[in-house]
C-alpha cells in the first residue's frame, strides 16, 4: 500500500537513493531540498519539492501544512538532513556547537513537532532518523565532540517519541550507519578501502523495509548498517 511520505535532505547523497527507491515503490513524496540542488529530483515520479529553510521553525512549519493541504494525511517521515564537523571538546567552541545542533537536531525537530500533532489526529505515523555511529561509540566520537553530540540528540528525541506515541501507534526508529559509499566521502577518504562502507542503496533498501507491514511491528528500533567497517 503506497504512502505519504516526507523527507527531509532529498537531493543529499543519501536523499537521491531513498527517494529513488521510495518513488519506485508507488509512495507519493514531499521532499525538501536546499536551493543548491532544486533540479535534482526532476527524473523522479511522485514527487513533490520544496526549498524550505529546517534550521527555521516556521519555514519547516509551513513546509508541514502546505504538504498537509495537499497530501491531506502523512504516514511517514524520514530525515536525512546533516552535517558533519571534527573537532575534540577542547577544540569546540559555541559557535560549531550552535551550527551541529542547528544542522542535525533542530531540521528534524522543526518536522517532528508538527507531524506528531498531525500522527496523533491520524491514527499514528512513523519516524525514521538517521543516527551516526560516534554518538554511540564514544571512543568514535571524541574527536568529533559537537557533531557527536549533536546527533546524539536524535537517539533521545526517539524513545521520548516512542515513549509519548506508544498508545498512538506512532513509532521512531533511528538508522546509523557506518560510512556511507558517495562520492563526497570517497574524495575526502581517497585511501581508505570502500568495500567496508556501507552503500546509500542498501541504506535505502533498510528504510523502505521499516516501512512495511512487517516493518511497523518493530519497536524502539536502532538499525546499525555497519557492513565491515
Amino acid at each position: 500500500m503506497s504512502k505519504n511520505i516526507i523527507i527531509s535532505g532529498a537531493s543529499g547523497g543519501l536523499g537521491q537513493d531513498v527517494v529513488k527507491k521510495l518513488s519506485d515503490l508507488g509512495n507519493d513524496l514531499y521532499v525538501t531540498f536546499g536551493s543548491k540542488n532544486a533540479h535534482a529530483l526532476d527524473t523522479f515520479k511522485n514527487v513533490t519539492g520544496y526549498v524550505v529553510d529546517l534550521t527555521n521553525g516556521e519555514d519547516s512549519l509551513n513546509f508541514v501544512k502546505s504538504t498537509l493541504e495537499k497530501a491531506k494525511t502523512v504516514q511517514a517521515g524520514i530525515f536525512l538532513v546533516g552535517a558533519y564537523a571534527p573537532g575534540s571538546l577542547h577544540e569546540t567552541d559555541d559557535a560549531l556547537l550552535q551550527k551541529m545542533f542547528s544542522l542535525n537536531f533542530f531540521t528534524t525537530f522543526h518536522l517532528v513537532k508538527p507531524l506528531m500533532e498531525h500522527f496523533k489526529a491520524n491514527g499514528g505515523g512513523q519516524f525514521i532518523f538517521v543516527g551516526a555511529r560516534p554518538a554511540l561509540e564514544a571512543d568514535q566520537g571524541k574527536g568529533n565532540f559537537a557533531y557527536a553530540l549533536s546527533k546524539s540528540l536524535l537517539f533521545k528525541m526517539a524513545e521520548f517519541i516512542n515513549a509519548e506515541g506508544k498508545s498512538d501507534n506512532i513509532t521512531a526508529t533511528v538508522i546509523v550507519p557506518s560510512t556511507i559509499d558517495t562520492p563526497t566521502n570517497r574524495e575526502a577518504m581517497p585511501d581508505a578501502d570502500f568495500t567496508k562502507w556501507i552503500s546509500a542503496a542498501d541504506i535505502a533498501e533498510s528504510i523502505a523495509f521499516v516501512l512495511t507491514e512487517s516493518g511497523q511491528k518493530l519497536r524502539e528500533t536502532v538499525l546499525k548498517i555497519y557492513n565491515n567497517s
